[in-house]
Order: C-alpha cells, then sequence, then structure tokens
C-alpha cells in the first residue's frame, strides 16, 4: 500500500504543509502553493504520489476534525473503491475572469470538455466526467494573475506620466478611463478595486493592478526585467 493511500493524521498533515497548528486559511493556502511548485507532478522532480498526499493534507488542515485523530471520510466515499486521480486543468487568465469551454485530455485517451465556472483560482478543484481537476491558472506575460488580483503593464507616453490626465485603457473587464496623478506616476502603479478575479465561494473579489510604464523603456529594463521575474513566479 503505498503513502498516498495511507490516513494523514493532522500533525502529519502540519509537518507536510509546514505550518503551525494555529495556521490561518491564508497560511494554509499559501503553504500549499509554495509546496505544491516543488512536488506537483509537471514540474521537473514531482511526484503524483506525493502531490496527492499534499492535497490530501491541505484537505485536512482546511476543514478536517481537530487535534491528531485520522481523517474520517463520509460513508458515501468510503466505500468508493477506488480514490479518483488528482489531475490538473490548465486556464487560461481569460478563462478564469469569465469562464468558459476548456478540455482536457485524460490518461485513458478520453477527452473531456468542460463547461469552466467564473472565479476560479490556482488550487481549486473541479470535479467533471467522474474525474477530480486541480485548477493552474497560467498567466500569459501580459495578464498576470495573483491570488485574488490580476496585473496587467500599461505602456504610456512619458509626457502624460510627467504631467498626469485621463486615459482610457483596455483592461480584462473592458475599457477603463483611468486618472493619472502624480502619485500614481511616481510610484508606477495603480489600482482599480474589484475590476480582479470575481468571488466565488471563500475567495473575495480580486482588485486589478496597472504597472505605468514608459513607451520610452526598453523591454530589458530593470523594471520589465522584475515583470517577467514577478510573471514567472505566478505562472508557475
Amino acid at each position: 500500500m503505498s503513502g498516498t493511500d495511507q490516513a494523514l493524521t493532522t500533525r502529519e498533515a502540519r509537518e507536510l504543509l509546514g505550518v503551525a497548528a494555529a495556521a490561518s486559511p491564508g497560511e494554509l493556502r499559501r503553504a500549499f502553493r509554495n509546496r505544491a511548485k516543488s512536488v506537483h507532478p509537471d514540474r521537473a522532480g514531482g511526484d503524483a504520489d506525493s502531490f496527492r498526499r499534499l492535497v490530501k493534507a491541505y484537505d485536512i488542515l482546511r476543514g478536517g476534525p481537530p487535534g491528531d485523530s485520522f481523517l474520517r471520510q463520509p460513508p458515501s466515499v468510503q466505500t468508493r473503491r477506488h480514490t479518483p486521480e488528482v489531475a490538473t486543468l490548465s486556464l487560461t487568465p481569460h478563462l478564469a475572469i469569465h469562464g468558459g469551454r476548456a478540455e482536457h485530455d485524460l490518461a485513458d485517451g478520453r477527452r473531456l470538455r468542460i463547461t469552466v465556472p467564473a472565479g476560479l483560482r490556482s488550487g481549486d478543484r473541479l470535479r467533471a466526467g467522474g474525474e477530480i481537476l486541480t485548477i493552474a491558472v497560467r498567466g500569459d506575460g501580459q495578464l498576470i494573475v495573483r491570488g485574488d488580483d490580476l496585473w496587467i503593464t500599461a505602456i504610456l507616453d512619458r509626457a502624460l506620466l510627467d504631467q498626469g490626465g485621463r486615459v482610457s485603457l483596455d483592461t480584462p473587464l473592458g475599457s477603463r478611463d483611468v486618472w493619472i496623478t502624480r502619485k500614481a506616476s511616481t510610484r508606477g502603479l495603480i489600482r482599480l478595486a474589484g475590476d480582479g478575479l470575481p468571488a466565488r465561494g471563500r475567495h473575495r473579489q480580486g482588485d486589478l493592478f496597472i504597472r505605468l510604464q514608459p513607451a520610452s523603456e526598453t523591454a530589458s529594463s530593470a523594471a520589465r526585467t522584475l515583470l517577467r521575474r514577478f510573471a514567472a513566479a505566478w505562472a508557475a
């Protein structure tokens, strides 16, 4: 019997995620995401059994019984002969924002055509065609998804950034009129509250962050390099 077929105590679950007994839901989510990056089967050095064990540990700490007792599945789950495999469904930021149609190829050759609801985040799970799929939202370089929030870059004339004024910008939720203030120009950042990923379940309504970049700034600038690193970290 493999390790993934054995019940975990909450103490073992905490050790797997590296969290304290009083960890908040947010700390649990962050710990799960960080750990999943190293054990996910789609990543180099990842392992399917380790990832399933990590998911089980997260489930225990998120909603399992208190103390170090074993997780007791509901009878309908206990009587299942086989535990469903946990596969990854990759979504574009557009699908995470608006929902829509997605496809997923199963190991047995079947292809699932799935209607994806709006507002899914990385780490969420979706049941489709008898399979349990773990959601992974992949950034596309132009649009970055960070938790509940969206990040984009707006390339603007330096004169507008220096003098300030109103500009119409294309965002994932449509055109928005944005005021460029001296403070926003100095920070190089504007936040539009409520224009991120839509609220869903335990997830809050996200915000949209717009990084302001002068048109004359080259792609090799420090700001662009930092943005690429940021995008790679959250799109992984």
